[in-house]
C-alpha cells in the first residue's frame, strides 16, 4: 500500500518527535527513576539535555556564531565531494572501458582502497597545512573509491548483446559512451553519491579535529574538551542537518537526470 508524501511526512516528525521525547526523559533528573546512575544528573552530563542542544543551536544562529565555521565545514565538505566525485567518475569509466588498464592498476586501486585512509589525514596536514586543502585532500580520498567502484561496476555490466546491437547500427565509441555507458553508470553514480555525501563530511571533521582553528569540527573538539557534551551534541546535529540536505539536492539532480529510468516497483507488505 503506497503511502501519501503528507502521510509520510507525518509519521517521520512522530518518529523524530519519540526519539526527542525518550531522549528527555532519560535525561530529566526525577522524571523516571535512577536506572543507570545513582545521582539523577549524571545521565544529562553523559547523554546531555535535547533542548539545551536546541537553544544552543538557535543562539549559535541568532549570533551568528556558527555561521563562520559552517561555511568553513560546508566549503571543505562540497570541494572534497565534487573533486572525489568527478575524479572517481572519470577514472572509473577510463578503467572500465580500458581491459588492459584496468589488469595492470587493479592491485594498486585495491590497495589503495584497503588502506584506513583516516591515518592519512596528519600526512595531508604536512603536505598541505592546517588550512581547507588538507581538509579537502581527505575527502576526496573516501569519496573517490566509493564513486569509482560503482562507475566501474555500472559500465562493466553494459550488456555485450546491446554494445553489439548498438555497434551493428553504426555507433561510434563516442555515441556509446554518451547513449550507452554513460546511462548505465548513472543509476550506480547517484546511488554511491549519497554515500559520498556523508563520507565528504567525515573527511571535513576529522581534519578538523586532527588540525584547525575554524570549523563545526573544530568547535565540537573545544566542546569534547571542555565535557561540554550539549554542545558538541549541537555540533552533531548541525552537520547532521546540512548533511541531509545536501543528499537532498543530489536526489534532486538524480530526479532531473534519470527521468528516463523507469520507477522501481513497490512491493506489497506480507
Amino acid at each position: 500500500m503506497k503511502i501519501g508524501k503528507f502521510k509520510l511526512t507525518m509519521l517521520r516528525l512522530l518518529v523524530l518527535g519519540l526519539a526527542i521525547g525518550i531522549w528527555w526523559a532519560l535525561t530529566d533528573p526525577g522524571f523516571l527513576p535512577p536506572i543507570y546512575f545513582d545521582d539523577p544528573g549524571r545521565a544529562a552530563f553523559f547523554f546531555g539535555k535535547p533542548f539545551r542542544v536546541f537553544e544552543i543551536i538557535i543562539n549559535w544562529f541568532v549570533s551568528g556564531e556558527i555561521f563562520s565555521h559552517l561555511g568553513i565545514t560546508l566549503l571543505e565538505t562540497a570541494l572534497g565531494f565534487i573533486v572525489g566525485s568527478v575524479l572517481g567518475l572519470g577514472i572509473g569509466l577510463w578503467l572500465a572501458l580500458a581491459p588492459t588498464a584496468s589488469a595492470i592498476f587493479d592491485p594498486y586501486i585495491k590497495g589503495f582502497n584497503s588502506m584506513p585512509r583516516v591515518v592519512l589525514a596528519p600526512i595531508f596536514a604536512v603536505w598541505f597545512g592546517l588550512g581547507v586543502w588538507s581538509k579537502v585532500a581527505l575527502g576526496v580520498t573516501l569519496v573517490f573509491f566509493v564513486v569509482f567502484f560503482n562507475v566501474y561496476q555500472g559500465v562493466r555490466e553494459v550488456s555485450p548483446t546491446v554494445i553489439a546491437n548498438a555497434r551493428m547500427l553504426g555507433a561510434s565509441k563516442r555515441h556509446l559512451l554518451r547513449h550507452i555507458y554513460l546511462p548505465s553508470a548513472m543509476s550506480w553514480v547517484f546511488a554511491s553519491l549519497h554515500n559520498a555525501v556523508g563520507l565528504a563530511f567525515v573527511g571535513a571533521v576529522v581534519g578538523e579535529y586532527l588540525g584547525s582553528a575554524h570549523g563545526v569540527g573544530y568547535l565540537i573538539l573545544q566542546a569534547e574538551g571542555t565535557f561540554d557534551i550539549n554542545t558538541g551534541f549541537a555540533g552533531i546535529l548541525v552537520l547532521t542537518a546540512f548533511a541531509l540536505l545536501l543528499d537532498m539536492a543530489v536526489g534532486l539532480v538524480e530526479q532531473r537526470l534519470l527521468l528516463w529510468q523507469p520507477k522501481t516497483s513497490e512491493t506489497e507488505p506480507v
